[in-house]
This record gives C-alpha cells, sequence and structure tokens, in this order.
C-alpha cells in the first residue's frame, strides 16, 4: 500500500511535513510501520498551489529516500496547500505517469488502496470514463481511473456524491466478474481551497487515515508522521472528511454509496 500526506493552513515550506519529522513521509518510504508493504520505493510525487488557481506537481521514479530533487523542492516551496505521496505499486507499471498525486484542472487528487482484480476489469472500467476525459488518462493505475471517472460524474460540484457513485459502479463491474478481492479506497481531493478525504472498503477493512489540526492548519495522513499519537485522530471507516474555510467536518460516505446503489 501506498503512503500520503496532505496539509491546508498558513503557508509552510513542504519539508516541514515531508522530510523533517522523526517517521516523516521520506522515512516511511523505507520504514513505513501501518501499511502491508514496509518500503514504499516504486516512485512519489508532490502537488502544491502557489500563485495560480493551478497546482504544480513533481513526480518520478525514484525512491522518495534517495531523490535529492525532491528535498530541495521540499527545502525551498512554500505553499499553503499541498499533497505528497509515496508508491508502492499494486501491479501496474512503474512509470512518472503512474505516480500520484494526479492533478486536472483546479484538482490535486491521490489515493491508496487499490481495484480488487483490476487488470481483469480495466477495460470495462476504464469505458466509465468519458470521452471528453479519457484524454487525460496519461498512466494505467486503478487510481486515476477513480479519479477521472468521478471526474465525469460531477466530482467539481459534488466531491461526496460523484466520489460515491464512482465507487459503486466500479463495485458492481468487480460483482459481475466474480471478483472476491476488495475495493479499498483511501483518497484525498482539492481544489486549492476545500479538501476532501475519503476513507471506504467494500469489505469495511479501508487503509489507514488519521489527521491532525494545530495552530498551522490541518494535516492527513495515511500514518502519523510523528510519534505522538494523541495528536491524531482517525478518519472514520465509511466517512469523508470535509475542509475548507468553514472549519472541518465528517460526511458519512457509506450512505452515499448506498443511495448512488439504489
Amino acid at each position: 500500500m501506498c503512503r500520503f500526506l496532505a496539509y491546508s493552513g498558513e503557508p509552510i515550506f513542504l519539508e516541514d511535513l515531508v522530510c523533517a519529522p522523526a517517521h516523516s513521509l521520506v522515512h516511511q518510504s523505507l520504514y513505513a510501520e501501518e501499511a502491508k508493504t514496509v518500503t514504499n520505493g516504486d516512485g512519489f510525487g508532490i502537488g502544491w498551489y502557489g500563485e495560480r488557481d493551478t497546482p504544480a506537481t513533481f513526480r518520478d521514479v525514484r525512491p522518495a529516500w534517495s531523490d535529492e530533487n525532491l528535498r530541495a523542492i521540499c527545502a525551498n516551496v512554500r505553499s499553503g496547500t499541498f499533497f505528497a505521496h509515496i508508491r508502492a505499486s499494486t501491479g501496474t507499471a512503474t512509470s512518472r505517469a503512474n505516480c500520484h498525486p494526479f492533478a486536472h484542472g483546479r484538482h490535486l487528487f491521490m489515493h491508496n488502496g487499490q481495484i480488487g482484480g483490476f487488470t481483469r476489469v480495466r477495460r470495462q472500467i476504464e469505458s466509465l470514463i468519458p470521452d471528453a476525459l479519457y484524454g487525460a488518462r496519461a498512466g494505467t493505475t486503478d487510481s486515476e481511473a477513480i479519479f477521472l471517472i468521478a471526474l465525469g460524474y460531477g466530482l467539481e460540484r459534488e466531491p461526496i456524491k460523484a466520489m460515491a457513485r464512482a465507487l459503486c459502479d466500479i463495485r458492481n463491474i468487480m460483482l459481475e466478474h466474480g471478483i472476491g478481492e476488495p475495493l479499498r479506497f483511501s483518497a484525498t481531493l482539492t481544489d486549492g481551497e476545500n479538501l476532501y478525504a475519503y476513507r471506504w472498503a467494500c469489505d469495511a477493512k479501508p487503509p489507514t487515515l488519521y489527521y491532525r489540526e494545530d495552530a498551522r492548519g490541518l494535516t492527513i495522513v495515511s500514518e502519523p508522521i510523528n510519534y505522538v499519537r494523541d495528536e491524531w485522530r482517525e478518519v472514520p471507516k465509511g466517512c469523508t472528511l470535509v475542509a475548507g474555510p468553514g472549519g472541518v467536518a465528517l460526511d458519512c460516505l457509506n450512505s452515499a454509496v448506498q443511495r448512488a446503489a439504489a
């Protein structure tokens, strides 16, 4: 499984969260503690917002622990909203196009989890991506497919409803093909102003997801980046954390998926 971090708050240097903490994302690329795989060495990516509405990204296939360019960028870029991701492939190629986060227009998206049996149903799942967005598919991952499907379902207008519909339709395809492996989904989405963190799985065993609010802002992680556990709260299973100018709230993703299935 992959590991990721999302931040929204007062502008800070990326290195303050990505590189500096004792159990930082760079540290987790070699020594993850709450993932199936300890090592997450199949590439990395960062995405951040500066003075424009659209985000910048830097992604590469080198392991995060050995890439000097990643450390240099994190030491010199300051942002109020940024994503960082280290990848452990679930079967698709190690390539730059397959590294998270994925950007489209104003949005950034990254994912930890998998579509069970994806290679068996890839063609059917990709058929859910509308023609207008299919040209934006640069890689081969299930994660990018989920993002583009949800965009086609109105993710920009209704981030929870659109994502729930995408998960429901993907799960139905899996069931039609008799796939017993689960669909597991922890992910974050932002438009540079609002931030959404989803945690859901068809078997009620979604990947881990935590959040912390402090004087600087909100940090969301796959696993805590320090060893002060009481600083962190778990995003409940089947929920979406919603953060924006009005503060932080939790919404029920389970209910949205059930409505999409009705």
